[in-house]
């Protein structure tokens, strides 16, 4: 199943990393699994992703769920919500490619935006569901 997660974490980075309009919104192509050092605000990161059987008596599948992170040290928090914005329709219901499977949805669950006291940050994040079959 672990393969199943690495080629869509490929596919969603490719989709947000790609496009000009989120690029735009975070001053470069700023999407990380791991944030380097001195990186500036604001960006994204992948975060918790949990995998499930979806498998049938005929069909071998996965269910995923991931959450991607928006970080923001903006006043207010417009910045976060464009950027959730963004990001929701590049990959609510749209087609990635997948190397070795077939994405068969992927559907945004929900969203959320706090201000974090501890970090003196907005954060952001997006909770996604998708169906994959392998092919």
């Amino acid at each position: 199943m672990g393969g199943t997660a690495l080629e869509l974490q490929k596919a969603v980075f490719a989709a947000l990393s790609q496009d000009a309009e989120l690029s735009a919104l975070t001053g470069g192509a700023r999407v990380f699994d791991r944030v380097p050092a001195h990186t500036p605000f604001p960006y994204v990161t992948f975060g918790r992703t949990s995998l499930y059987d979806w498998s049938t008596g005929t069909e071998s599948g996965v269910e995923q769920l991931f959450t991607l992170h928006v970080w923001s040290k903006a006043q207010g928090k417009a910045e976060t919500l464009a950027i959730l914005e963004r990001i929701a329709a590049l990959l609510d219901d749209q087609p990635l490619p997948l190397d070795g499977h077939a994405l068969v949805s992927m559907r945004l669950e929900f969203t959320e935006v706090r201000y974090d006291e501890d970090l003196a940050v907005h954060h952001g994040l997006a909770r996604f569901r998708a169906l994959v079959e392998v092919v």
